[in-house]
């Protein structure tokens, strides 16, 4: 029964990392016809009604109150889908799916060091060393070996993307405030908040012409992909993922976060890019380090002894 469990929350954590692998893929694929602003309007604006009604079936409609914490869900949710959806998609524009999935990767190390600056959790020096490899290796894949003429290249907008999985750090973190919040109630509730945000946000760049609003012919057009980020990368993968990791735990689950660079990579390949030694080598570096910073996270738990 325990392994019918672990199996079933390993398919869902393998599904999630590869939806989210693929969605940077199909987010670059939609930026040329609807833009960052636009994209995310009609990426959470769906995904958080859909999540209201979930939350309303399974918690009941009492759960949709925010109970006196509806400016901290606001915040975290203004933080989380405005900050992290706007920003990345304003990177990706002008980088590669590769870039933003390896600097996503990065999420579990800079939890930690969040963690360390804001809390005083400090981590282990194989965890900080671990961070230092992996940064290293985010390095390698952006400039692929080349440091001169960096800044003609993607570095301005990789910064982006690392500004955004930095504001879902802040959204992640916000969560253990709030701990008599079910997760589904937190992160539909703030959502649905954060999409108020989103909403006005692009309202406000449209009218000041930075954002320009597609055509509904256009997004009927891109459908398909506006589904796929809305309801199948918004909504079922993130069920998918908090279900995973209460199968398998959260150290277990964090390790499938290296599926997401090595899907953006193998979909690269199979649109006929070709990557050089250094890009290779850099995404290696980054998931290899994800890997030896969990199991040294783990190890010392599992020497410790166990009493009865």
């Amino acid at each position: 029964m325990q392994s019918n469990r672990m199996l079933a929350g390993a398919g869902m954590l393998v599904f999630t990392t590869l939806v989210w692998g693929a969605m940077f893929s199909v987010a670059k694929g939609t930026l040329h016809a609807i833009d960052a602003f636009w994209l995310t309007t009609w990426r959470y604006v769906p995904a958080s009604l859909t999540m209201l009604a979930l939350l309303a079936i399974v918690e009941g409609r009492g759960a949709l109150a925010p109970d006196g914490a509806a400016r901290r869900l606001w915040l975290f949710g203004s933080l989380g889908f405005a900050g992290f959806s706007m920003l990345g998609y304003l990177g990706l524009a002008r980088s590669r799916p590769e870039h933003a999935a390896i600097i996503v990767a990065l999420m579990p190390l800079f939890t930690t060091l969040a963690n360390w600056l804001v809390r005083g959790t400090k981590p282990s020096r194989a965890t900080l060393v671990a961070t230092l490899v992996a940064l290293a290796g985010t390095v390698l894949v952006i400039t692929r070996g080349r440091l001169h003429g960096v800044i003609d290249g993607t570095l301005s907008a990789d910064a982006l993307v690392l500004a955004g999985m930095l504001c879902w750090i802040g959204y992640t973190m916000g969560a253990a405030t709030m701990p008599r919040f079910s997760t589904l109630r937190y992160t539909a509730l703030s959502m649905a908040l954060g999409a108020t945000t989103i909403v006005g946000v692009t309202a406000v760049a449209t009218l000041a012409g930075i954002a320009d609003p597609p055509a509904l012919s256009t997004v009927a057009g891109h459908g398909v992909e506006v589904v796929y980020l809305s309801l199948v990368a918004g909504v079922l993968a993130v069920f998918a993922w908090n279900a995973g990791v209460a199968a398998l735990g959260a150290p277990n689950g964090v390790l499938f976060i290296n599926l997401v660079p090595i899907t953006a990579f193998a979909i690269g390949i199979a649109q006929g890019h070709r990557f050089g030694p250094s890009e290779i080598a850099g995404a290696l570096l980054v998931i290899g380090a994800l890997v030896a910073s969990n199991v040294a996270a783990r190890a010392p738990a599992a020497r410790s002894p166990k009493f009865a």
